[in-house]
């Protein structure tokens, strides 16, 4: 008999709740769709819980920004000077201010400086599938140099009632003259999440329970060659150890077992990596395009299980739309392909495994895998009041895999749906963002994030 346990993603930056979870039924959640109330009351119901819950974080969070920084400007799109939209911009930190009679803060100019400027939101996540989330997301902003471009560092650390623990760290800092771009990443995980098996066009009944525990450490360094181009190389080192799986829902053998069963794989290897940015904001674009390649070879000298190479092709557009508002069409494109050799299982591409965890709103984390990985997402951004306290957005995407290497692309899975922003950081333009995404097989759930997901 199955085990019956919960499964959920509660993931970087993006401290989602897409839950699956095991009734006597045998089926998930997601497949049972008479057992459960609509979809736009469950939707209604779990926003309005989540606003509740991370209030406590707003409140806090509007009293983080950094005092007496030297301040610089930020470059300004067109669209900020507009005569036709010059209604002053606004925060939480202002409607904390004006709902509980603080004295007047400090005014501050929608710029950057030398001080980091922080954002940070601890809240609580509960509902009857996920059990209780501790959660604590944040970013930092601030500039090397006056003239030096933007850096950030993003993070987030989550502790869950089902026992899971994720921290991971990103950073890009800019040197002070702009000729170099230092890109990091480290993930700490224990992290129980299931495995649906290979390909998109697996059935989510295949699903088989697995446990591990995953580093990640990766340095990439930028040297600028002209203008906003950007070329170099690093090492990444992915290190998943303690695995285990568990038998699948439908009684089929688990991919993974035809795979290869090991309690520990390394993938360890050099990179080549360039990239193009100009866009206005690297939190919160209004305009631009940001454009990145990186070609990895793992090799066993370096300590890597099996020698194998990949490539990740990650280009994203931001247009404002209509011309002259503020509101913003985004276009993602993401092609992450495994060139030659077979990875480990667990660095196969897949489903919300990006390098931000972003690709592929409306489905758990894994839900699809493979060794070539096809996706693209437009994102439609505006706002609700002027001074963009408020906004909302609507999202599509599709995503379609291979299975193991050497075989075809599998069919096209779509995923949808609406948003809600709230301007926690005027002068860091970022959002708490609250989307609810819907897939194929009646997978839908909650997306909430520190940020714009690209």
């Amino acid at each position: 008999m199955v085990k019956r346990m919960i499964v959920k993603d509660a993931q970087f930056g993006n401290i989602r709740f897409i839950h699956c979870v095991k009734l006597n039924t045998g089926l998930p959640v997601e497949n049972i769709k008479k057992t459960h109330p609509p979809i736009s009351n469950l939707m209604a119901r779990t926003i309005q819980k989540i606003f509740m819950l991370i209030l406590p974080g707003l409140l806090a969070a509007g009293s983080l920004s950094a005092q007496r920084r030297k301040y610089i400007p930020l470059r300004d799109p067109a669209t900020q000077r507009s005569s036709r939209d010059s209604v002053a911009e606004a925060d939480m930190g202002d409607v904390l201010h004006s709902v509980f009679h603080l004295p007047p803060a400090a005014k501050k100019k929608d710029t950057a400086g030398a001080r980091p400027e922080i954002s940070v939101v601890p809240a609580l996540g509960y509902s009857l599938q996920s059990r209780l989330a501790v959660l604590l997301a944040g970013n930092a902003i601030f500039r090397t140099a006056p003239q030096s471009k933007v850096s950030t560092i993003v993070s987030n650390l989550a502790y869950t009632q089902n026992k899971q623990v994720t921290l991971p760290i990103q950073s890009s800092i800019w040197s002070h003259n702009n000729h170099y771009d230092f890109v990091g990443e480290i993930r700490l995980y224990h992290y129980p999440q299931s495995t649906f098996g290979l390909g998109s066009s697996s059935d989510i009944e295949s699903e088989a329970p697995m446990n591990y525990d995953y580093l990640r450490f990766s340095e990439i360094v930028l040297r600028k060659i002209s203008g906003n181009f950007y070329l170099g190389g690093g090492y990444i080192i992915d290190y998943h150890t303690n695995i285990t799986i568990e038998s699948t829902e439908n009684g089929t053998v688990p991919d993974y077992l035809n795979y290869g069963v090991k309690s520990h794989t390394t993938s360890s290897g050099l990179t080549l990596n360039g990239q193009y940015d100009n866009r206005d904001s690297p939190i919160n674009p209004f305009t631009g395009t940001y454009a990145t390649f990186e070609l990895r070879q793992n090799m066993k000298v370096l300590g890597s299980t099996s020698t194998w190479s990949s490539l990740i092709l990650d280009v994203r557009k931001y247009v404002n739309f209509p011309a002259g508002s503020k509101n913003v069409l985004a276009l993602w494109s993401y092609d992450w392909l495994t060139l030659s050799g077979a990875p480990p299982y667990l660095d196969l591409p897949s489903t919300l495994w990006d390098a931000s965890t972003n690709a592929g709103r409306g489905y758990i984390q894994g839900r699809y895998r493979g060794a070539q990985m096809v996706y693209a997402e437009a994102e439609y951004r505006y706002r609700i009041i002027r001074n963009g306290l408020i906004g909302g957005v609507v999202f599509l995407n599709a995503q379609t895999f291979s299975a193991a290497p050497g075989t075809r692309l599998q069919s096209v899975q779509p995923g949808f749906g609406p948003g809600l922003r709230v301007k926690l950081n005027k002068v860091s333009r970022t959002n708490i963002s609250i989307d609810y995404g819907f897939g194929t097989q009646g997978s839908h759930g909650l997306f909430v994030n520190v940020g714009e997901l690209f």
